[in-house]
């Protein structure tokens, strides 16, 4: 069963049943097209995995890093499925990352990695929007990865049994695939994720872990189209605009 946040059209949010292409929440039935789809979790915060494939990180120049390599974005960065997001004006560069994104369930820290997969509520789609001018820049990528917006997720919450272990993970742009991998190509694996990032914080309920993307990031272009599909959850969609 596939968890959804919506606001109905009276504008209160709800927490209500995925069916597709209508929402329910008790008694309740509405179409997609009458609500506004939110995030499937309101986080602290969004602790994302840089470098987590080894074909992005050639892509990118960079070495396999040899411990998870961690970067946070704030709640500012959320956007809903089907939303048009504003990026950055006058930046040479902009890239989609699409990603597996773990949603946090109960409170977690010190976890092991053994015992890590009780931590987690599901499973969720992440557009990790990235800012190459900036981070290319600077160190802690504030500019680069932080900016309003930078994190579209959704549409819903997938529990961890109906997302298979080799689930493929494919991002297109106006209906041209540009990313195509499945989670099986993860050099840090979720358990190995939650047991490093719970070591140094706490993880809260409906945080979320980013896990990494794969190659074939690209720059985007305003009025852009992204649908981003992962097996067992669903596809995220949301356009861009560029000022």
């Amino acid at each position: 069963m596939h968890r959804v946040r919506f606001q109905d059209p009276a504008g209160s949010t709800r927490d209500g049943t995925w069916h597709g292409d209508h929402v329910t929440f008790g008694d309740q039935t509405y179409d997609t097209n009458t609500v506004s789809i939110l995030p499937p979790s309101n986080p602290t915060k969004i602790v994302c995995v840089g470098l987590n494939y080894a074909d992005h990180a050639k892509e990118r120049n960079k070495d396999i890093p040899d411990r998870p390599l961690l970067f946070l974005k704030p709640p500012n960065t959320l956007a809903g499925h089907g939303d048009t997001v504003t990026l950055p004006a006058n930046k040479d560069r902009i890239d989609h990352e699409a990603e597996l994104a773990v949603i946090i369930g109960t409170q977690a820290r010190n976890v092991s990695a053994d015992d890590a997969m009780e931590y987690v509520a599901g499973f969720t789609c992440l557009n990790d929007l990235s800012n190459r001018d900036d981070q290319d820049r600077e160190q802690n990528w504030v500019r680069g990865k932080g900016f309003d917006n930078a994190a579209p997720m959704g549409p819903v919450l997938a529990t961890p049994d109906e997302v298979p272990d080799d689930a493929t993970v494919e991002l297109r742009v106006n209906g041209e695939i540009r990313q195509s991998s499945t989670r099986t190509e993860l050099i840090f694996s979720i358990p190995e994720l939650i047991e490093e990032i719970t070591t140094y914080m706490t993880l809260e309920p409906g945080d979320v872990i980013s896990t990494g993307t794969t190659s074939g990031v690209a720059a985007l272009v305003d009025g852009d189209h992204i649908d981003i599909t992962i097996e067992g959850i669903g596809t995220l969609t949301h356009d861009v605009r560029i000022p």
